[in-house]
């Protein structure tokens, strides 16, 4: 097939533009949310399936390795298909599994349908950037990539709690069940108002370049999913899965680099600005993926905090990240450097991490969670939408789209390395605490012995014997202890979120932006 000319891009305007904004960003959010709404279901899902914990991991494991794999081909799909078939098709397929993952019988039947749905999704995500580019004008496409970016803040934070109030209101089925009507709505709008483009290829489609994909970065997905499970290189399996995954990875660039027609054109990477936008885009992956993860874990385990009372916390720093990120296009505009916004952004959220280092002790309340929160959400809102900007500046044409689709998936990556690392990082720190505070619960230290015979006291007080107050009070201690060395660990593990990201900020300023350099966004067509 002939490759087609692009001709010059007409706009959107009125309210077709923001009949297409809504869908595309509904539909991009609706993805996000369902990256994380499954983790406070877990429990309720193997309940009801029949499944062990383990088993029912593979239900998130699923959706997350479909979604890494589809992510980067989105360009090439979109250029087989057309963007606007591509686009609906794959609200259709996100749809109908959605319907599907909610009726499922059995824990596989279940994580089959998580896997075609991430497939969609992925799609989802990747491709409402380009579409938006599409409808804004090359003026206010800084306003589009603020739109989109707010989704992107916003969607892993409504899914827990979304998730929490579903499964404890109605059922676990509804989780999947919510994105139905939506989907519907979605498909119809889509349909009608998306800009369709023709169907485009260059030559034989590359097949090796595709499964060589798939082996590699599907591959790593699933190391980074179940390694802490199967305590990592101790396990078989996972050194198994790491050594082929990274043989599909080497495959793949070579492949990529000497193909004459690649799926994924890796060349972009030749441009400085695109490595310092992908090494960012993996820096802001682990901020909000790896703060959502610990964020929740230590309110309703620390504090007692149910889903919704943590997830209404945030809801205000989401709706702030929102807010500026509609400020950026402003601010670039006027010709404020996106390297010093980017430099803003993440200094407030390594303050985040850091205030919440001293932030986290078990008598903390909402008003102490609710500040360094919105110092969070500050921050986010000046990193997207610059590092977007940095990433595809100089670029022409499909260079953009391949940019784009590398650097959101190396967003996702970099959570999923992130929430690896931490949860490994934290997991270690608290043996480490443990053993340390151990070693002072001893008959030889006073204070200890003094809280031992209170506690013992206390459940004789309540008809105990001596021999059940006695085993109560080494349970109590033993409580304290575990809970204390966690709350340790999980503070350690917010600091150690903000130093990642400290490591990686210098790199802006390798980026090269010239005075006045515009961004040839139209032909990303």
């Amino acid at each position: 097939m002939e490759q087609a000319i692009d001709t010059k891009p007409t706009y959107e305007v009125g309210a077709k533009k923001w009949l297409i904004t809504i869908t595309v960003i509904t539909c991009a959010i609706m993805e996000l949310i369902d990256t994380s709404i499954v983790n406070v279901a877990t429990r309720q899902i193997a309940g009801n399936l029949g499944a062990t914990i383990e088993e029912t991991a593979w239900v998130i494991t699923a959706y997350a390795i479909s979604n890494i794999i589809i992510i980067p081909l989105t360009g090439f799909l979109s250029n087989f298909f057309g963007r606007k078939v591509y686009f609906t098709a794959s609200v259709v397929l996100f749809t109908i599994a959605s319907f599907l993952c909610g009726a499922s019988t059995s824990i596989w039947m279940l994580v089959f349908w998580r896997f075609i749905q991430g497939i969609g999704g992925g799609a989802l995500l990747a491709t409402a950037q380009t579409v938006l580019v599409e409808t804004f004008p090359p003026e206010e496409v800084d306003k589009a990539n603020g739109i989109f970016g707010a989704g992107i803040v916003m969607g892993p934070t409504l899914g827990p709690v979304l998730g929490g109030y579903l499964t404890d209101n109605f059922s676990w089925g509804w989780i999947f069940y919510v994105n139905v009507p939506i989907g519907i709505i979605a498909t119809y709008l889509s349909w009608k108002h998306i800009k369709g483009t023709k169907a485009k290829l260059v030559g034989r489609i590359d097949y090796l370049g595709i499964l060589f994909l798939i082996i590699g970065i599907g591959g790593l997905q699933m190391v980074l999913e179940e390694g802490e499970r199967k305590d990592w290189f101790n396990s078989n399996f996972i050194l198994t899965l790491l050594v082929l995954s990274l043989t599909g990875i080497i495959a793949f660039v070579i492949r990529e680099l000497t193909a004459k027609n690649p799926v994924v054109d890796l060349r972009v990477l030749k441009n400085r600005n695109v490595i310092v936008g992908c090494a960012l885009n993996v820096a802001f992956g682990i901020a909000i993926y790896c703060s959502v993860f610990l964020y929740p874990v230590f309110v309703q385990g620390f504090l007692g905090w149910n889903a919704t009372r943590t997830g209404l916390l945030i809801l205000p720093s989401s709706f702030l990240t929102g807010m500026l990120m509609g400020l950026n296009a402003t601010l670039l505009q006027k010709g404020i450097s996106p390297k010093m916004l980017v430099i803003l952004g993440f200094s407030a959220v390594i303050g985040y991490e850091t205030i919440t280092y001293f932030l986290a002790t078990p008598t903390s309340g909402e008003w102490d969670w609710f500040w360094p929160q919105m110092i969070r959400g500050f921050g986010f809102g000046f990193i997207f939408v610059p590092v977007a900007g940095l990433t595809i500046s100089g670029l022409k044409g499909n260079d953009i789209a391949q940019a784009s689709g590398l650097s959101n998936m190396l967003r996702l990556l970099g959570g999923a390395f992130g929430i690896a690392i931490i949860n490994t990082f934290v997991t270690r720190r608290f043996a480490v605490h443990r053993n340390d505070l151990i070693s002072n619960v001893t008959l030889y230290n006073p204070e200890s012995n003094e809280r031992f015979y209170n506690l013992v006291q206390g459940f004789q007080s309540q008809g105990k014997s001596i021999q059940e107050a006695q085993q109560m009070a080494t349970g109590a201690m033993e409580a304290a202890v575990s809970s204390q060395s966690a709350i340790i660990s999980y503070a350690e593990g917010f600091l150690m979120i903000g130093i990642i990201c400290a490591c990686i900020l210098p790199l802006v300023f390798l980026a090269k932006i010239k005075k006045g350099e515009s961004v040839d966004l139209g032909s990303v067509h």
